[in-house]
């Protein structure tokens, strides 16, 4: 397929709109910011990030991201060992910041994916933390002539940490939507994926209306897979979609929710750069934009538009 100029622009934002969520709310993570706080990329946090330094959420997906650029298929048996190698030696970098769930299954250091989701399938308790639907935006790109492969890689990936079935569909859906955001440039396809995926629209169907009609404290608990979701979309709905400066309000709104701030930011930032392009990240934040693996806000673009163009190869 060949993308036009727009298309490689929401391209270009998919990665780098995560990352810029990520970081922007990184200094904030595990705190209800007052109303009228003016959020920034200012680091700190509990685990005091440099301004511009991105978390697990952004490091995670640039792992995914690097072996789709390679030109290997994501969602194959050699990609998926190829993602869960890379997740190892991030975790053998001791990262400062690291999900329960996610650091459980990791520290088991599979050599392969298959090894590596079972370990995760073994995990007793809770295991439907939001930290496979953080990192699932790079799956898009890798799948953008391709709808069912998309979510189906997406589940498999999600699955490599996280076994909770909702943890699946929730990256099912919002690969879906980004997918749908790059090539369309809008955000029907969070809705559009309750049609094609019927079973598990009954579930979320009314937990993305509740998520437009509610509030933060009506999903509080945004470690939770469902609850981080419900919050990403609650914003991109709640702020004000009269052009590019949408992508900004939205993730200061993720940032002003409270709670696991740079999750859901990242989350919501992922398909807001889809549909807005990196054309709309403010460049001051762009700018400071670093982390794990040595890569900045530029790199991150260089990379999503690599995978893009190998898709329509």
């Amino acid at each position: 397929m060949t993308l036009t100029s727009e298309q490689i622009d929401r391209a270009a934002g998919v990665l780098l709109g995560a990352a810029t969520g990520d970081a922007l709310g990184a200094g904030y993570e595990f705190t209800h910011p007052a109303a009228g706080t003016v959020v920034d990329m200012i680091g700190g946090g509990p685990f005091k990030w440099a301004p511009g330094e991105w978390t697990d959420d952004t490091s995670m997906a640039a792992a995914i991201a690097l072996v789709a650029r390679g030109g290997v298929d994501i969602g194959t048996e050699e990609g998926l060992d190829a993602i869960a190698s890379n997740f190892v030696a991030w975790y053998d970098t001791k990262p400062a910041d690291i999900g329960h769930q996610t650091g459980s299954v990791l520290g088991h250091r599979s050599s392969t994916a298959a090894d590596m989701t079972r370990r995760a399938a073994s995990l007793t308790g809770r295991t439907g933390g939001n930290g496979s639907l953080m990192r699932t935006a790079p799956v898009a790109l890798a799948y953008l002539d391709d709808a069912e492969a998309c979510t189906r890689a997406a589940e498999a990936i999600s699955a490599l940490t996280h076994s909770d079935p909702r943890a699946g569909e929730a990256c099912r859906m919002w690969s879906f939507a980004i997918r749908h955001a790059v090539l369309e440039g809008s955000f029907d396809g969070v809705r559009l994926w309750l049609d094609v995926d019927g079973d598990a629209a009954r579930y979320w169907r009314p937990l993305l209306d509740e998520a437009e009609s509610g509030e933060p404290k009506d999903f509080s608990n945004n470690g939770w897979v469902v609850h981080a979701l419900q919050t990403a979309w609650w914003a991109i709905v709640r702020a004000d979609q009269d052009g590019p400066d949408h992508l900004a309000r939205t993730l200061e709104l993720c940032v002003l929710a409270g709670g696991d701030t740079d999750t859901t930011a990242a989350i919501a930032g992922g398909l807001l750069g889809a549909r807005w392009g990196a054309s709309a990240v403010p460049v001051r934040w762009r700018s400071a934009l670093h982390g794990y693996p040595a890569l900045t806000g530029d790199d991150l673009v260089a990379v999503a538009v690599d995978i893009a163009d190998n898709t329509g190869r």
